[in-house]
């Protein structure tokens, strides 16, 4: 075996867990320019790269293609780093010295804040007005579903409730009057986001919703080098308007491809949450209270999806009621049926122009709750499921708030992730940040030690964060294999060699994208 002729090879050594079922374990790896072309056993690596190639040791750690995280917002959210904190503060006095220091630095129009917590201290409108009289200024809790809001923040701004404390759409409103972050302050926030992400070992990821704006933003952050992830974005779609809207997206999406950028995938929002009754459901909520509402007509959906589909768009649906996600599998069915008389009536007008076989890698998100009929179709249909483990964690309130909401025999099938799995289904792990944390260990850890049948092994979540969401993404980074990019994760210990219970302890060394890094813990040696 030659060596290469580039002083510039670098060989990782150790634990190398590759992903690929062809090869799926070895002992070196080298790169070269970016791209993985060597995989196997130390001696072979070092013919192949030679006396003067960098090395680096993985010591009693483990080698893994880098982690996907399939649905995040880290653009718009991570304007959320950029803001006040109030995270963990719950009393008068912390939050109002806090709420005083950011309106003392900050020199925007508006005063924006998160981390509030409702009902930990006197909080209202007038309490507000107090710390912050010169502007407006709004602080939402970390879901961001609740806010509390200043006189001049909800001035103009109908039917919302005078206190100053507001729930869902309210908070929506009140924000629809504040100016929109430019586009330096979005790639700040996506600059900060990424620092995160790639800390947890993250080298690739979906925005799950974006618009014309943000696309903007990331495509100047793209052509400036500042993406140190594989970016794939998902336009957001106008429950409201027609298929006028697709030529639009098409456009976009072909000014959008760059370096490290696509925007071929397309947002559907089908439904709300299940803990605000704002989920649909095939039957009514446990209190009577009613089955919730799909946010687009089943006729337009199908319509959207049948063209999005033809212009080879990946769909990406936000569902968390069981009758939300058989509308969106019914979508899929109809766009990829060909008018087969075995799954909708002849004379079903949705079902004409179907768009017949293809490679389909459409997206169900959340999968709050699915009826057990449901599950054979993710399998048959190629429809993937990305869900978001740390949703499942036991002692959650939400999850609780959910639980109570459906009743005790829909509640089994909340998250049913090991369950689409064991139907065949391809599944795929993400954060829906800041829903949750962007921490993949800890989300490992939470689909592990889940409750049967609802549990899976480190395996498996593995291939959900790497090989599977490298598929879904339409990407070729999740395996470690000859010709693929380099990207790769240097983690401080073996994920099967420790508890379960103890994968949240896990770090990363460092995190490499296209050969070079982008994050490396203080501390760690990397070859000059």
């Amino acid at each position: 075996m030659q060596a290469l002729a580039l002083a510039a090879a670098l060989v990782l050594r150790g634990s190398i867990w590759t992903m690929d079922d062809a090869h799926p374990r070895a002992r070196a790896l080298v790169i070269d320019r970016g791209r993985i072309v060597f995989v196997g056993d130390e001696a072979g690596a070092a013919a192949l790269a030679g006396p003067n190639a960098r090395t680096v040791d993985a010591g009693a750690g483990m080698i893994l293609p880098g982690f996907h995280d399939s649905h995040v917002h880290p653009m718009t959210s991570g304007m959320r780093l950029l803001q006040c904190n109030l995270a963990g503060l719950k009393s008068s006095e912390k939050v109002s010295a806090a709420v005083r220091a950011c309106a003392a630095r900050s020199k925007g129009s508006w005063l924006f804040g998160t981390g509030w917590t409702p009902g930990a201290y006197p909080a209202d409108r007038r309490t507000l007005d107090a710390l912050v009289p010169d502007r407006p200024a709004l602080f939402t809790t970390e879901d961001g579903f609740s806010g509390w809001a200043n006189s001049k923040a909800l001035a103009g701004v109908e039917g919302v409730d005078e206190s100053g404390i507001l729930r869902d759409d309210a908070v929506t409103r009140v924000k629809r009057r504040a100016p929109r972050p430019s586009g330096a302050e979005y790639r700040e926030a996506l600059r900060l986001t990424l620092a995160i992400e790639n800390g947890f070992g993250v080298t690739s990821l979906v925005d799950a919703s974006v618009d014309a704006s943000v696309v903007e933003a990331y495509r100047a952050a793209d052509r400036a080098g500042e993406l140190t992830a594989r970016v794939v974005l998902a336009q957001r779609v106008d429950n409201h308007r027609g298929e006028e809207q697709v030529a639009e997206m098409v456009r976009l999406r072909r000014r959008a491809k760059g370096r490290r950028l696509r925007a071929d995938a397309a947002k559907f929002f089908l439904d709300g949450e299940i803990d605000r009754h704002t989920a649909a459901l095939l039957a009514p909520y446990a209190d009577g209270s009613g089955r919730g509402e799909l946010m687009i007509a089943e006729d337009r959906l199908d319509a959207l999806v049948r063209r999005l589909d033809a212009e080879g768009f990946i769909v990406h649906m936000h569902v968390m009621g069981d009758r939300a996600v058989r509308a969106g599998l019914d979508a899929v069915e109809r766009a990829a049926s060909a008018n087969d008389s075995r799954v909708v009536s002849a004379n079903d007008s949705r079902a004409a122009n179907a768009n017949g076989p293809r490679d389909r890698r459409h997206q169900l998100a959340h999968l709050g709750v699915v009826d057990p009929a449901d599950l054979p179709r993710f399998a048959r249909l190629s429809v993937v499921a990305d869900l978001q483990p740390l949703f499942a964690l036991p002692d959650d309130p939400v999850l609780a708030a959910a639980a109570k909401a459906l009743g005790a025999g829909r509640a089994r099938w909340l998250y049913p992730l090991a369950s689409i799995r064991a139907a065949g289904g391809r599944v795929v792990a993400s954060s829906d940040w800041p829903s949750t944390s962007m921490n993949v260990f800890d989300a490992i850890e939470a689909a592990v030690t889940r409750a049967p049948p609802e549990s899976s092994t480190v395996a498996e979540m593995l291939a959900a964060y790497t090989r599977d969401a490298a598929w879904a993404a339409r990407q070729d980074d999740g395996v470690i294999a000859v010709g693929r990019p380099a990207d790769v994760v240097v983690l401080d210990r073996n994920l099967f060699q420790i508890s379960p219970r103890s994968i949240h302890e896990t770090r990363v060394l460092v995190t490499l994208l296209d050969g070079e890094p982008v994050y490396r813990a203080s501390g760690f040696e990397w070859p000059r």
